[in-house]
């Protein structure tokens, strides 16, 4: 595929393939580099974890580049019983993980995180989920697709795990990875707006919509 110059309004500090598509989608024009840092979970409030891991993402890009563009970070949890459930390592931890998402209702949360030159901003949602139950087979077959292996809650939304789910309240494209219509307010609160017939299309492996390499 064709590069362009044409320059990127942000950064996303995520390697998520289902962000990138996500923001594409709606036209925006940025480039991408992953952040490293620590997601391991921690013992506090559902909101106060993703929206900290979001801005400490944001943070760890900003920091490293020359351009000062801003960046977003984000991430997603899911929640039940008390319990924040992370990525499943393997079939025991998926199975634990549906078992307990099986035949009833969890959160997701996705916080959101803009960092620039002029400041910080942050932003989270949270939407229910109801799930039919899981089988001991369905589960095995799932984990052996291989979809569950880096999906917050071991379950994929947009792809088959989609089949078990039921109902929802709030919003899909935060189950997804990134709650668009309030991603969309945080990003024009910083003048950062979609471009007209920017068709969503993956240039380079490190960018997205305009070709820009991060």
């Amino acid at each position: 595929m064709n590069k362009t110059t044409d320059p990127a309004d942000f950064c996303l500090g995520s390697a998520s393939p289902r962000r990138r598509e996500l923001l594409a989608a709606l036209g925006y024009r940025f480039c991408v580099q992953a952040s490293d840092i620590d997601e391991a979970l921690a013992p506090c409030a559902p909101e106060q974890f993703v929206t900290d891991l979001a801005l400490q993402k944001a943070r760890a890009v900003f920091a490293t580049r020359a351009d000062s563009l801003p960046v977003l970070g984000a991430d997603t949890i899911v929640a039940c019983n008390g319990e924040l459930l992370g990525k499943p390592g393997n079939l025991a931890e998926t199975r634990r993980m549906l078992r307990l998402l099986s035949g009833g209702a969890h959160q997701v949360l996705s916080g959101v995180a803009l960092v620039s030159a002029h400041g910080e901003a942050t932003i989270v949602t949270s939407t229910r989920v109801e799930m039919a139950p899981w089988s001991d087979a369905d589960i095995a077959a799932y984990w052996a697709s291989g979809e569950p292996a880096d999906k917050a809650g071991a379950y994929a939304i947009q792809g088959m795990g989609g089949g078990w789910v039921t109902r929802i309240d709030g919003s899909y494209s935060g189950v997804v990875g990134l709650p668009l219509v309030e991603t969309r307010a945080l990003l024009a609160d910083a003048d950062i707006t979609p471009h007209a017939q920017a068709p969503a299309r993956m240039c380079h492996a490190t960018a997205f919509q305009g070709g820009v390499i991060a």
